[in-house]
């Protein structure tokens, strides 16, 4: 966190907020985060969105963090904690900034912030991020903070133009979180 931008919750935000976050940024995400884009078509979807968000925090199930510009108050930025499997304390972190703010290391220290929740919080074991081959900015975002390329997903993921996608598994592990490079 610093002076420009801060982290919150979906207690904190109104939907309104991340409807026009998704909205500006629709064509910037549509390939990597088409269920995102079908819950947030209209600004009802995206409350409803929201609400869903809320609960599954609740329910410790899943996490939403939204990058709030401080000056704007205006969203910019959304880190999610997902596919949480307690059996194997291990979850899933998807994000993504503003087009308009790329570049800034908004993205990587929320991250970084996002990891240390997941550990310290959330007691996980590992955290994983799940890139598309295409997407050298994700895996930038994953080896700059320690994670290992654990092997290629063949057809794992459906993009938002429908194609089966393979994917980067990139892993990182409690013990060595503490061994990560100091961002």
């Amino acid at each position: 966190m610093n002076d420009f931008w801060t982290i919150v919750t979906p207690y904190e935000i109104q939907p309104e907020a991340f409807f026009s976050l998704v909205h500006r940024n629709r064509e910037h995400i549509r390939k990597t985060f088409p269920k995102t884009l079908a819950n947030c078509i209209s600004a009802e979807k995206t409350n409803e969105f929201i609400l869903a968000s809320k609960k599954r925090q609740d329910n410790r199930e899943g996490f939403n963090f939204f990058i709030k510009h401080t000056e704007t108050n205006g969203l910019i930025g959304y880190v999610s904690i997902k596919n949480i499997n307690t059996g194997i304390a291990k979850c899933e972190l998807a994000y993504f900034v503003d087009k308009d703010f790329e570049g800034r290391g908004i993205i990587s220290s929320a991250v970084s912030e996002t990891i240390d929740y997941c550990f310290e919080n959330l007691g996980m074991n590992k955290v994983y991020i799940c890139t598309s081959k295409t997407n050298a900015a994700s895996q930038r975002i994953a080896t700059k903070h320690g994670f290992i390329a654990e092997g290629t997903l063949r057809e794992e993921f459906r993009n938002g133009d429908g194609a089966l996608e393979d994917i980067i598994y990139f892993g990182l592990l409690k013990s060595d979180h503490h061994e990560r490079p100091v961002l």
